[in-house]
């Protein structure tokens, strides 16, 4: 389910990131580089409004453990790529996987960080 979840969302993200708001509930939170968006609305308002046309997310094995409420937490490095630069972007984004009542999987939580070394 792991990769299956994180080729969706990157996925969807490169094509149309506001189509991610169906994965995102109103109690989900986002931080995007410390800023923090609280709900889907927002996440999806944050995501966007960031400050490119094109990306393209390149990423190895992202490696998941379960949590103890019985969700799944999931961890992604890689690369962007936005709007033809030369030059990928490092970055490290965490995901907590979590079931609503009706036992549709949803983004809880959601942790995304450029590596700048």
């Amino acid at each position: 389910m792991t990769e299956q979840f994180v080729a969706h969302y990157y996925t969807t993200f490169d094509a149309d990131r506001k189509n991610l708001a169906g994965l995102y509930r109103e109690n989900s939170m986002l931080t995007f580089e410390g800023s923090q968006s609280l709900g889907a609305q927002g996440i999806t308002e944050k995501l966007a409004s960031l400050p490119f046309q094109k990306v393209k997310h390149e990423y190895g094995e992202p490696d998941a453990q379960p949590t103890a409420n019985g969700g799944i937490i999931i961890l992604v490095t890689g690369h962007l790529v936005v709007d033809d630069e030369q030059r990928p972007l490092a970055y490290s984004q965490a995901f907590q996987l979590c079931q609503d009542a009706s036992a549709n999987w949803f983004v809880f939580n959601d942790i995304f960080k450029l590596v700048l070394l």
